[in-house]
């Protein structure tokens, strides 16, 4: 969680040169906040050396980190403490849990105001024998102030032993809870808010010194106030300021699995329904209301692609003592169990309850019925916890994939007027970018296996990339044109 300083970075940094396979996550780690904070966290307190590192201005305490409605709320407060006219709390698994590679994701809510500066973000292992930067950092969210960008961000020491740092942003209102994620493996780093991409590096083979990036990382959750990046004034009218992590979750690329299959169900999107009715939720759009016990509510042509387990989630709120939902499939013919809905303290307040259910495979219609009334519900949750096997496809894929890696060829380079491609497969799409990402020409292959001559007259000259991508993999290669 450093300053991002402005740095011109290599356009190979920007392309992807790894394979296109789809990835099979299952869920290895999480803490939805449920029943208190997972004894995976650890506090850090204090000021920390030189404002840790930022010249924050927060004292951080455990006491700024509660449990409210199954969310955990980090609070930055006006107070007196120690040295610090704030305080704050920052959490971290180091010691406890820590992860290499995979899709790391957690479902926050930020405040805004002059001198905030909330942060989910990780931090390599090796951090108390090498130091900062040479442990990395991978920043999956961060914001100040009352900017209207979330930015990702990776420090780390390059080849040259001096500080580098690559960073994106984009624009959300942070105020809303949103889905910030990173997917990271042995070749990229790429940055998602609520599963749109605004950012990626590339971190194959250490490119650039990044050998950081292929180490063991612990998470971060904190929420400072003040320091070089915001500034050091700070607006005490908006404090407290509560920093709202629904949950975070950790997972892997299992080879040997079935992808997960996340499906997302607004609740106000039902092919019908008897007794409810639609309202404007604080978290965005509509949820449903007014469910009374034996109402019910139901979606047409749900997949399960595979037969086994599922994870359903329900968002659900309660002003009164709870209530009780049952899921079922295809009108009632298979009920799939009961969850209980807790008192949350508002109609607009809230949480996510969930249970594991066995279903086959195949287009069912999904429905939920009151057994007890007395609750809201903003949407569903249904994620594939699979890993049933799909062990001949995969192989097949990487064999494959290794063959048109190893076979395609580029030549001559440097080249005047002409390239020539050698055995990419019928159908792969060509593209050519120059140094600043511009896309300058593309094509497709006709036929398999055979010299494909590209035509680069009307280029500069200078240096290019060459990016081949199939159905199986992609490949990218470097040419000069003279």
């Amino acid at each position: 969680m450093r300053t991002i300083n402005t740095l011109f970075f290599l356009i190979f940094f920007m392309i992807a040169a790894s394979a296109v396979e789809a990835q099979n996550w299952q869920l290895v780690w999480q803490d939805e906040f449920t029943n208190g904070i997972s004894p995976d966290w650890v506090f850090e307190t204090g000021r920390g050396s030189s404002g840790w590192g930022n010249n924050e201005l927060q004292y951080y305490r455990s006491e700024n980190a509660t449990v409210e409605n199954g969310q955990l709320i980090i609070t930055a407060r006006r107070q007196d403490f120690g040295t610090a006219h704030y305080t704050s709390a920052r959490m971290k698994t180091q010691g406890r849990k820590s992860f290499k590679y995979g899709k790391i994701e957690a479902r926050i809510a930020l405040p805004t105001g002059q001198g905030l500066w909330p942060a989910f973000w990780m931090l390599g292992n090796n951090i108390s024998s090498v130091g900062w930067p040479a442990c990395g950092e991978i920043d999956i969210l961060e914001h100040v102030n009352t900017s209207p960008d979330v930015h990702g961000t990776i420090h780390w020491e390059d080849h040259n032993g001096d500080h580098a740092n690559y960073g994106g942003h984009t624009a959300v209102n942070v105020n809303n809870y949103h889905l910030y994620t990173i997917e990271w493996d042995e070749n990229t780093i790429k940055w998602f808010v609520d599963g749109n991409q605004f950012h990626e590096v590339n971190i194959s083979n250490g490119v650039n010194g990044t050998s950081e990036f292929h180490n063991e990382y612990f998470l971060l959750l904190n929420l400072a106030v003040g320091g070089n990046w915001p500034g050091f004034t700070v607006d005490e009218s908006r404090l407290p300021a509560r920093m709202s992590v629904d949950y975070v979750r950790v997972y892997r690329d299992d080879d040997n699995g079935t992808p997960n299959q996340d499906q997302l169900i607004e609740a106000e999107n039902y092919a019908s329904m008897s007794g409810v009715e639609k309202e404007n939720c604080s978290e965005g759009g509509q949820n449903v209301g007014y469910i009374d016990t034996g109402d019910w509510m139901a979606y047409t042509n749900i997949n399960f692609p595979t037969s086994g387990n599922y994870l359903i989630e329900y968002r659900v709120a309660s002003a009164v003592g709870g209530g009780t939902l049952s899921a079922d499939l295809n009108a009632g013919a298979t009920v799939l169990g009961q969850v209980n809905i807790p008192n949350t303290g508002g109609w607009q307040n809230w949480t996510t309850v969930s249970h594991t259910v066995n279903i086959n495979a195949g287009t069912h219609d999904f429905g939920m019925y009151a057994v007890a009334g007395g609750w809201n519900i903003n949407w569903i949750k249904i994620t594939s916890l699979n890993s049933a096997t799909r062990t001949t496809q995969l192989a097949s894929k990487k064999l494959i994939k290794s063959s048109f890696e190893q076979k395609v060829q580029l030549f001559p380079i440097p080249a005047t007027n002409e390239l020539n491609l050698r055995g990419a497969n019928k159908g792969s799409n060509i593209s050519i970018v120059n140094l600043y990402g511009q896309l300058v020409k593309t094509i497709k292959i006709d036929a398999s296996d055979s010299d494909t001559r590209i035509d680069i007259s009307a280029l500069k000259s200078g240096a290019y990339f060459i990016k081949m991508k199939n159905d199986m993999s992609s490949k990218v290669i470097k040419f000069i044109k003279k």
